[in-house]
């Protein structure tokens, strides 16, 4: 029997995933009853998939609910210029698979960090706030959801450029952070918070123990040494494989 066409993408996330976890509330510890359970992952392309005219897709949305993966190259791109969603995967608490390349790539979390995050996170919750005093002007408060989580991602991000190590879990904050999910605390009381994290952030950030600049290097050589890997093991793609890789067998080393 010949295999699922790529693209065929849920096969890909299926067969090829090397690293999947929960994140949203619940990887936060912000979860309630009424929370979903929202799946993020990784997956590998077969090398070989790369030879033909139809690439493989860089994301797959699902195909669970709530679930979205990214294929390796794509999520180490974002990686490497400190997209907040992807460094906060790569943390996640709730890992539910990861094999032994996934678990390479997670020892390469400290590669991925840099003094970039200040702006990279500072330029997301910029565009949050922004929503949020449009809430505030067209109906006289803002959602207060969204509120509850910018107030989450600047605590993170300063505490981040402080110690060089990024942490979603918010812990102790919970209940006051709920608070401000349920409406309780005044909304000027929430942005003096908000102006308080931002300010607090930029100042860490002069005496951040992160780099100028993530280890992009290392996490190439990753990559290639993956991508090569890929390329000569066993797979339903061989004969894609077979005439490519000329004097060797597939999985022949």
């Amino acid at each position: 029997m010949r295999p699922e066409p790529p693209g065929n993408h849920a096969t890909l996330v299926r067969d090829h995933t090397i690293y999947s976890c929960v994140m949203g509330s619940r990887a936060f510890g912000l979860a309630t009853e009424d929370s979903d359970t929202d799946r993020r992952g990784v997956f590998l392309a077969p090398t070989a998939l790369y030879w033909r005219f139809e690439k493989p897709p860089t994301h797959v949305e699902g195909p669970g609910e709530e679930q979205f993966s990214w294929e390796l190259e794509r999520f180490c791109e974002l990686a490497l210029r400190a997209n907040p969603n992807i460094l906060e995967c790569l943390h996640s608490p709730l890992v539910e698979s990861v094999d032994g390349t996934g678990r390479e790539l997670l020892a390469l979390r400290e590669a991925f960090l840099s003094r970039r995050t200040y702006e990279t996170f500072t330029r997301y919750a910029h565009g949050q706030r922004r929503k949020l005093d449009a809430d505030v002007r067209t109906h006289g408060a803002p959602r207060w959801k969204h509120a509850m989580h910018l107030l989450r991602l600047l605590t993170s991000a300063r505490d981040l450029l402080r110690t060089g190590i990024l942490t979603i879990d918010v812990g102790e904050a919970r209940e006051s952070l709920l608070a401000v999910k349920r409406g309780e605390v005044p909304w000027p009381e929430v942005e003096a918070r908000m102006k308080l994290l931002a300010r607090e952030g930029e100042e860490a950030t002069r005496h951040s123990p992160l780099p100028e600049e993530p280890d992009r290097r290392r996490v190439e050589d990753f990559l290639i040494r993956t991508r090569r890997a890929s390329a000569l093991q066993p797979d339903p793609y061989d004969e894609v494989v077979q005439g490519v890789v000329p004097g060797r067998g597939v999985g022949k080393r």
